[in-house]
């Protein structure tokens, strides 16, 4: 506890130091004094975003609102492209398998890629897209048009109703939609498997998940819950903090996006070093 209290102090002082000198000169550059300054303030929004999930009131039915928005409206979307990723990584897959005459273990191959990685990161990447960049664009626009200080003088706490919830409702939908998003993708391989050599559904599907096991399954939830949380906190934090107009409502949405994929990618690498240091045990 001192320690984090220590950390926060240094923190503080040294943002206090920067906005200080900030008028006079720049401390080291304009870019290196952003830099900290976007780690200060990322470090508060993620403090008072903890701080509010926990305290009353709880905006039920605005997280089951965003749960529509962020989930039912992006079935289509998810459909369409793990479906056609599916078509294309079996096609892909089938070359190098059948040249080596383990044809067979296409199924499996199939199952382990979309099992381990494919729905997740096809998922993750597509909502960022589709829900981060609506999310940024959206705060964003409320915050020129000072819609979040009215709602902030009305009584209603802004924070909590618009970021709290658009959180909640990407960490618990980005995890349904990369299942989802996986059974699509081997649908599509099946098609593609069953035209060429008519294999049944049955036989697909346990060859399919022959080698996936719980952990698999497991390190595929936590990919889901970690990348919905990025997307939800990237794109709530860059629209709840736009500026400049509508040119800062395009910044934003644009950030959202950009920072939510390039968080993505980084976090895939962790987890999945993670995940084979659990293995190898």
């Amino acid at each position: 506890m001192n320690i984090r209290k220590s950390a926060i102090r240094t923190i503080n002082a040294f943002y206090l130091t920067i906005r200080k000198y900030r008028s006079s000169g720049d401390i080291f550059t304009k870019r290196i004094d952003s830099f900290f300054v976007d780690v200060y303030n990322i470090h508060k929004f993620l403090t008072r975003l903890f701080r509010e999930v926990f305290k009353k009131p709880y905006e039920f039915r605005e997280i089951i609102r965003q749960c529509y928005e962020v989930g039912f409206k992006s079935i289509p979307l998810i459909t369409l492209t793990g479906f056609v990723v599916g078509i294309v990584f079996t096609k892909q897959s089938r070359p190098s398998l059948v040249s080596f005459g383990a044809a067979s273990w296409l199924p499996s191959l199939i199952g382990i890629a979309f099992v381990r990685a494919l729905g997740a990161l096809v998922t993750a990447l597509i909502a960022a897209g589709k829900v981060g960049s609506n999310i940024g664009a959206e705060l964003g626009s409320m915050k020129v048009t000072e819609q979040i200080d009215a709602m902030d003088v009305s009584g209603v706490n802004p924070f909590k109703f618009l970021v709290v919830t658009r959180v909640i409702a990407t960490t618990v939908m980005i995890p349904v939609l990369t299942l989802y998003c996986t059974f699509v993708g081997l649908l599509g391989s099946y098609m593609n498997i069953h035209r060429n050599e008519l294999t049944s559904f049955v036989t697909f599907i346990e060859s399919a998940f022959s080698s996936v096991t719980y952990l698999d399954i497991g390190s595929a939830l936590v990919k889901g819950i970690v990348y919905g949380f990025t997307i939800g906190i990237v794109g709530c934090y860059r629209g709840f903090n736009a500026s400049n107009g509508t040119q800062g409502v395009g910044k934003a949405a644009n950030r959202a996006v950009v920072f939510s994929m390039f968080l993505i990618f980084a976090e895939e690498i962790i987890i999945v070093q993670i995940t084979n240091w659990i293995r190898a045990f």
